[in-house]
């Protein structure tokens, strides 16, 4: 644990450290997000905090690969480095030149079909599926259904990127909670493949920690497309990596169906982005749009709409990602009865937090005359 925590540390100390000098390029580059329709901010803001995401990253696996026990990570030549930093390299680079020049659509997805792909090409890829027990795919399925998972992570993230520190956030909370389940499957079962993705799990939260002081409302700094698709790419690869090396059969003492746990906590961990990516896939498809197409009816503008602060629309939402995303934790490692109870209690707290404009009396001054 120690040494994921200084790993996580590093990543966080760096990522936060070379902001300043991340924004003054993304001025100087004209990398600005300006004020569109929808947004949310009433001024030009630069972009590019992804690439001080990627700084600590890159400083995080370094140090791994030199510490006594993360080094066993990078065994037998460093392949799965090699693999996650190639791809992480592609996505960075093209959400620059994104967050620089508007890319189109079909631009963006080709250059995430060829992160995604050298990645799985080098050795990153999902290789079972629990259909009729244990499917062992072949590989080209596992190539295929790899790029599509990295696809789905990536556009899930950046389509929740809507306020001051929401991805981050959510993200934070989903890859810490990432991480409190690999951990234990290492420690509990003994499953020594769970190794690589607690440590991207724990990376991550470092990332987003060092970048969310720049971008907690009102934001210095963007991400832009350059850190939502690269987080979205880790949060995909680290889940690919452990559902893709744990053997569900090792499982089989946890309180769920063995087979499915290593797919439902992704699952889980993912929950508040997927059902914002599946919410405007459907309506935008519906209205007959694009499902790229640019709209101001995610989840956290409805928040705002009901009468939310942008500070309490992020905690709401990173909320949710929370209590969705430990509770799956929970699910695999306690009695089901005692993680539904405190699933419980915390979806109470968090819908009176969703109603609470609806809910309290208006001050003096908010009743009209």
């Amino acid at each position: 644990m120690r040494e994921y925590t200084l790993s996580l540390l590093v990543a966080a100390a760096l990522t936060y450290l070379v902001m300043p000098l991340v924004r003054e390029a993304a001025l100087r580059s004209r990398a600005v997000a300006g004020v569109r329709d929808r947004d949310v901010h009433d001024h030009a803001i630069p972009r590019w905090g992804g690439l001080g995401m990627f700084a600590g990253l890159v400083a995080g696996m370094v140090l791994a690969s030199k510490l006594p026990m993360m080094r066993s990570v990078f065994e037998g030549g460093a392949q799965q480095g090699v693999a996650l930093l190639s791809g992480a390299t592609i996505i960075v680079l093209l959400g620059l030149a994104d967050d620089r020049w508007e890319l189109d659509a079909p631009t963006k997805m080709a250059g995430q079909v060829l992160a995604a792909g050298v990645m799985a090409l080098q050795g990153i890829t999902l290789l079972w599926l629990p259909i009729g027990g244990v499917l062992v795919l072949d590989p080209t399925t596992s190539v295929l259904l790899t790029v599509l998972i990295v696809l789905i992570s990536v556009n899930a993230i950046n389509f929740v990127d809507g306020l001051d520190g929401l991805a981050a956030s959510i993200t934070a909370v989903s890859a810490a909670a990432f991480f409190v389940y690999a951990y234990l499957l290492s420690v509990q079962f003994g499953v020594e493949r769970a190794t690589l993705s607690a440590l991207v799990s724990a990376l991550l939260v470092g990332m987003c920690l060092g970048f969310l002081p720049h971008n907690v409302f009102p934001a210095r700094l963007f991400m832009g497309d350059t850190g939502s698709m690269l987080i979205g790419y880790l949060m995909a690869a680290s889940v690919i990596t452990l559902t893709g090396k744990v053997d569900p059969n090792a499982l089989a003492g946890t309180t769920l169906l063995p087979a499915l746990l290593p797919l439902l906590v992704p699952l889980a961990v993912l929950a508040v982005p997927l059902f914002d990516l599946a919410l405007a896939v459907v309506r935008r498809t519906r209205a007959g749009r694009s499902p790229f197409a640019p709209d101001k009816q995610h989840l956290h503008h409805r928040l705002l709409e009901m009468g939310h602060s942008q500070r309490r629309a992020v905690l709401l939402l990173t909320g949710w990602a929370a209590l969705i995303a430990f509770t799956a934790v929970l699910l695999a490692f306690v009695p089901i009865g005692w993680a539904l109870a405190a699933a419980g209690v915390g979806a109470l707290l968090l819908v009176l937090g969703v109603a609470w404009p609806n809910l309290r009396r208006p001050t003096p001054s908010e009743v009209p005359t």
